[in-house]
C-alpha cells in the first residue's frame, strides 16, 4: 500500500492485498486476490477484476458503449443466469482515454448489480472501503449536552467519541442518558461500509417532528463494536453543548 494518495495524480489505480469477492443471481461472479482500486476526484474508490478472475461466461457484452466519461467510453456487459438478467452488471475500459491508468485487461462489477461483496470472509456494504479513511472510536469524559429548540435531549459524561475522516466528531450517547420522551422510532435504515447498517428515531417537540435526527447501530461491524446501542445526534441539526460550551453546527453533506 502506499503512503498516501498521489498527489500529482488525479486518477490512479493501486493494488489492494485483500482477497474479494462478489455474488449475484446466486452466483460468484468474481473472485480475486489480486484486485486493483481505483481512484477518482469526488467519487468512492471501486474495486477493479483482473478479467481472468471474473466468470466472463456469465457475461453478454453490449453492442453499444456507454456514455463517455473521464476514463474513456465503457465498456458494458449483461450477467445472466438461469433465466435472469442484469443489465449492464460490469463495464471495462477497453481503450481508456490518453493519461488514464491502463485498464484494459481489469472488468468492475456494479455495486448495486450484486447481492453481496465479501472482502476475505467479511460482508461490505454500499462501496470498496478506502484505504486512506479511518474511523476510530474512543471512550471520551467531555460532558456532552444535546438540545433543540431550547429541550434538552440528551446529556452524558461518558460519551463514545467517533473520528472519522472528512466527517465532523459525532457522539455517541448511552440510552440511559437520553431523554426517550422525545423519540419515536422511524422506519429509516441506512448502511455504512465502515460501521454497519443504522436505524433511526424521529424527535418529538411541542407536537412538531423533526424526521431521523438520531441514529444508533444496533448491531455494528467488529471494528466499531462499542458503538453498538448508542445514539448519535446530528450535529448538523441540533445544538451540541461540550463541557458547557455550545458548538457550531458543522458543514458537512447532511447540512
Amino acid at each position: 500500500m502506499l503512503d498516501g494518495p498521489p498527489r500529482h495524480a488525479d486518477i490512479w489505480l493501486e493494488p489492494s492485498p485483500r482477497r474479494v469477492r462478489a455474488v449475484a443471481l446466486g452466483q460468484v461472479v468474481a473472485r480475486s486476490g489480486r484486485m486493483q482500486l481505483l481512484f477518482e476526484p469526488g467519487r468512492r474508490p471501486a474495486y477493479l477484476f483482473p478479467r481472468a478472475d471474473v466468470r466472463m461466461e456469465l457475461l453478454t457484452r453490449q453492442p453499444a458503449p456507454g456514455p463517455a466519461g473521464p476514463l474513456g467510453a465503457p465498456t458494458l456487459w449483461d450477467l445472466a443466469w438461469a433465466g435472469q438478467t442484469i443489465a449492464g452488471a460490469a463495464y471495462g475500459y477497453d481503450t481508456p482515454r490518453a493519461g488514464a491508468p491502463e485498464l484494459s485487461g481489469l472488468l468492475g462489477l456494479r455495486w448495486d448489480a450484486m447481492e453481496a461483496w465479501y472482502e476475505e470472509d467479511e460482508q461490505i456494504f454500499v462501496h470498496a472501503r478506502d484505504p486512506y479513511k479511518r474511523v476510530d472510536v474512543l471512550d471520551g469524559s467531555r460532558h456532552i449536552r444535546v438540545a433543540l429548540d431550547g429541550v434538552t435531549l440528551a446529556e452524558t459524561r461518558r460519551p463514545r467519541l467517533l473520528f472519522e475522516t472528512g466527517l465532523p466528531t459525532r457522539y455517541y450517547i448511552p440510552p440511559a442518558d437520553v431523554d426517550w420522551t422525545h423519540l419515536s422510532p422511524s422506519t429509516t435504515r441506512t448502511a455504512c461500509p465502515y460501521k454497519g447498517e443504522a436505524s433511526y428515531h424521529d424527535v418529538l417537540i411541542d407536537g412538531r417532528r423533526h424526521a431521523d435526527l438520531v441514529w444508533y447501530y444496533p448491531y455494528p461491524v467488529l471494528n466499531c463494536a462499542k458503538l453498538a446501542g448508542h445514539l448519535c445526534f446530528f450535529n448538523e441539526k441540533l445544538d451540541i453543548h461540550e463541557d458547557g460550551m455550545l458548538l457550531p453546527r458543522p458543514q458537512s453533506p447532511w447540512s
